[in-house]
């Protein structure tokens, strides 16, 4: 009988597994595995697959190859990765990496890409497709246009119309590809009414979407001067043609009627001698142009510096505000000669419990000038403008937040005094201390050192309150004498979001501009704070 010495059963714990070894641990894995955890496991990898593929046909339909690859890879990773033996790690962090790429870092970098462009209402879309969008709007009917057989088809890509011309050739198209010959088409009268891979409409599914097929343009060829076909009926269809003249050799839209000439200036547009813009243009890069308009524009950058000073000066009186009022009602209900103190700690944090947009939108009611709480029952019959004069607008917002705020500020700072040793008080009374210097010299830095973390994150917050603006006031009074859609009452944020999707020139470039300088201004704010709380750190 043979027995193993120590060092032969480390060197055979030092060599690799073999092929037999590494198929064993295979099979004892997957022999671990539940058979209802493996049932799932698949269940879920299927509906991954299932939205991959049906994503995979869209993307290709639409032509957007760089984002169907990546779809294709990682969803040929997220397979090998879960249907591969092992690999634990990589099958807890994937899900979470996944959302963080499309949730975070996907919408940072489009934001900072669409800062740098000129995307904005009337520059939405390439050049391709404004020349197209230009030609179109100023099409109209030839007067001796021929009349064409016209059945509207539907297929995954849109409406699209089956057009029989008088000669009886048969051709189909989309507003976005032209007519092409169709071979092998039904013919019911001398007339196409179905093709193969699109699907006739009928009678009344034309009559329920009318505005969609009156509104269907279909190119004749590629080159747009040749016109389109529109159907009025959805049975009939006429040549129109636009009083613009594209010439793609130098690159000039003309006005026919005027015989005003557009050139590209490179500046998204088509611009006449005279500066005029044709609208639509497209989308291109500008490079720091948003930020030299936010900062050199006097219609724009007189409203961001006040925006940007009214936004830190809410977020300090804010964060400074409910801090002390908390505070100081968690010092009252920590002396334990205070009766009551469960009942008064509860009514303290009911605002807390009412989401706060709904809060606002109850006080923008009660604050209201005519018929609000406020105004009528509290003082009178008074007919004061709480939201509608830009100071006093300004206070009921601060005032509404610390009726919002202050709760959270009581809870952490009762947590805070209650974690406070006693003997440390006891010592300063016993020295003789009064109860103003424990407090200032002892409770507050002690308190500071767990709850600066705490408000700045509460100013980081209070910086970005949409919620409130939004709900409260809206933004307004409306400054009329800003070039951009904003008011008294708004802070960067609410600023952006009116800027990108309010209004009838809606500038997204410009509010991505904005976004990166709030970024900016709070991640410099958020820096030097923590730096500076570091000096509490030496109280402990």
């Amino acid at each position: 009988m043979s027995t193993l010495t120590d060092d032969e059963v480390t060197e055979s714990e030092s060599l690799p597994p073999t092929k037999r070894q590494r198929q064993a641990a295979r099979l004892a894995e997957h022999a671990s595995i539940g058979v209802r955890a493996l049932l799932v496991k698949i269940l879920l990898l299927g509906i991954v697959d299932a939205i991959a593929v049906w994503a995979l046909f869209i993307l290709v339909m639409k032509e957007q190859w760089v984002i169907g690859a990546i779809v294709l890879v990682v969803t040929l990773l997220a397979n090998w990765i879960y249907f591969s033996p092992g690999k634990l790690p990589a099958k807890y962090l994937t899900p979470g990496v996944i959302f963080l790429v499309v949730f975070q870092i996907f919408v940072i970098v489009y934001t900072g890409y669409i800062g740098f462009t000129n995307y904005s209402t009337g520059h939405n879309s390439d050049k391709e497709q404004a020349v197209s969008a230009l030609i179109s709007s100023a099409q109209e009917r030839v007067p001796d246009s021929p009349t064409y057989g016209v059945t509207v088809v539907e297929n995954l890509e849109g409406l699209g119309v089956l057009v029989t011309d008088p000669d009886g050739d048969v051709s189909v198209g989309k507003p976005d590809s032209p007519l092409e010959p169709v071979r092998n088409a039904t013919m019911d009268g001398g007339k196409a009414v179905a093709a193969d891979g699109y699907t006739s409409l009928s009678f009344q599914q034309i009559l329920t979407r009318q505005n969609e097929i009156s509104s269907l343009s279909v190119p004749f060829s590629d080159d747009p001067n040749d016109g389109s076909l529109r159907t009025p009926d959805g049975q009939t269809g006429y040549l129109y043609t636009s009083s613009l003249v594209y010439d793609q050799a130098a690159d000039t839209m003309t006005d026919t009627a005027t015989g005003t000439v557009y050139t590209d200036q490179g500046t998204g547009a088509f611009t006449s001698a005279d500066g005029e813009e044709m609208l639509p243009g497209w989308r291109i890069n500008v490079g720091f142009d948003n930020f030299t308009r936010a900062f050199s524009e006097e219609s724009i950058r007189d409203p961001l510096v006040n925006v940007i000073i009214w936004t830190i000066v809410f977020a300090l009186i804010s964060v400074a505000s409910t801090f002390f009022l908390g505070l100081f009602l968690a010092i009252v209900f920590n002396d334990m000669r205070m009766k009551g103190r469960k009942f008064y700690r509860v009514l303290m944090i009911l605002p807390y419990a009412f989401p706060a947009f709904l809060s606002a939108l109850v006080w923008s009611g009660m604050l209201s000038e005519s018929f609000g709480f406020v105004n009528q029952v509290v003082l009178g019959g008074a007919e004061i403008p709480w939201l509608t004069d830009p100071f006093l607008a300004k206070v009921s917002i601060l005032m509404v937040n610390l009726w919002l705020g202050f709760p959270y500020m009581f809870l952490v700072c009762t947590g805070a005094l209650q974690s406070i040793p006693d003997d440390v008080l006891e010592a300063a009374k016993m020295d003789g201390a009064k109860p103003w210097a424990i407090f200032r010299l002892i409770k507050l830095p002690l308190l500071l050192v767990s709850l600066a973390p705490l408000l700045i994150s509460s100013f980081a917050f209070n910086f970005n309150n949409f919620n409130l603006i939004y709900m409260l006031t809206g933004g307004g009074p409306r400054d009329p004498l800003a070039g951009v859609n904003v008011g008294a009452t708004d802070i960067l944020i609410s600023m952006v979001y009116k800027v990108a999707f309010t209004g009838q020139a809606r500038d997204y470039g410009l509010a991505s501009a904005f976004s990166i300088i709030i970024f900016i201004i709070v991640a410099t704010i958020s820096i030097i704070a923590f730096r500076r709380t570091k000096m509490l750190e030496e109280l402990n």
